[in-house]
């Protein structure tokens, strides 16, 4: 998953230079989290269950945000734009924390345990559309023409891709997978609509930090609950895809796409970040030997032009 999304910035604001170098940083934040979904399929190769694959990710990430979120206080402290929160606001931004990234992150791994990484990928793209569902469910907007055929073709897409032949060998329970990775990508819409008032009072940098430092206690909290802390029995092959993982596919690809959407805009950034799907497609079959079919390639494309239609506008 990629970065909370923020309105988008006029182009104009910014140097030529550093728009193309956020255009850059797009594209690698989209290859990082890409690989996110084999890093876990390569764990799983050596019998580790996903609540003990998670907690490993936050705990060698959690260091990372603890240190970003002093550093941005104390900026904004000497800046004297420090922004005091009341403990209401704590709690909600403690619950959006767990709901998109602990939450959100538990049912993708668990669900990646039965549908290929690609097909994660492609059912994870449609975060998009929940997110517009649920600002005409709570906030009454108006549904155009436009994006009711961007829904049907986002939709019928996984649909196409989920009857793919391809896909029925690759689990114990396709179905299962793919509608854990479909709450997943919902619970992680929840963190985006009831974020944005919090990202406008505290700054995008900090309150991801807060969200994933919350998350990464409740991860932690969980498995000492049922595992008992019990994380370091593993082969090394697990710790260092952990640590690939915290690094590449969580802290660096979070801050890369939050500074790319401050200065190219969140429409910019959906354009050049939609070569996610494919690029984990391609990455499961060189790395994991993930097998994929026409109809999931047509599914692909279409999911991917429905999300860009419902970004852009």
């Amino acid at each position: 998953m990629s970065a909370t999304t923020t309105s988008s910035v006029p182009e104009n604001i910014f140097s030529q230079r550093r728009r193309i170098i956020a255009s850059v940083l797009v594209l690698i934040a989209a290859l990082c989290f890409s690989a996110k979904a084999v890093l876990v399929k390569l764990a799983y190769r050596y019998e580790i269950d996903s609540i003990s694959l998670l907690t490993l990710r936050m705990v060698f990430s959690l260091p990372f945000f603890l240190a970003i979120a002093i550093w941005a206080k104390n900026r904004a402290v000497k800046e004297n734009r420090h922004i005091i929160l009341s403990r209401r606001e704590w709690f909600y931004i403690f619950i959006l924390g767990l709901s998109g990234y602990y939450l959100a992150s538990m049912l993708d791994f668990i669900g990646l345990a039965y549908i290929t990484a690609g097909l994660e990928r492609l059912i994870l793209f449609l975060y998009p559309t929940m997110v517009l569902g649920m600002n005409v469910l709570f906030f009454k907007k108006t549904v155009t023409r436009v994006q009711w055929i961007a829904l049907a073709l986002t939709y019928g897409g996984v649909a196409l891709a989920l009857l793919d032949r391809t896909q029925l060998g690759v689990g114990s329970n396709v179905p299962l997978g793919a509608i854990l990775i479909f709450f997943s990508g919902f619970t992680y819409a929840i963190y985006l609509v009831g974020s944005g008032q919090y990202i406008a009072k505290v700054g995008s940098l900090r309150y991801t930090c807060l969200a994933m430092i919350a998350a990464s206690i409740g991860v932690i909290a969980q498995h000492g609950i049922i595992y008992q802390w019990d994380l370091w029995h593993y082969p090394l092959q697990v710790y260092t895809l952990s640590i690939i993982m915290a690094i590449f596919s969580t802290v660096l690809p979070t801050f890369m796409m939050s500074e790319a959407i401050r200065i190219i805009g969140s429409g910019n950034v959906a354009i050049i970040g939609s070569i996610g799907p494919v690029v984990t497609i391609i990455l499961g079959y060189f790395l994991l030997g993930e097998s994929f079919g026409i109809w999931q390639l047509l599914g692909t494309i279409l999911v991917i032009i429905g999300v860009l239609r419902i970004s852009l506008k």
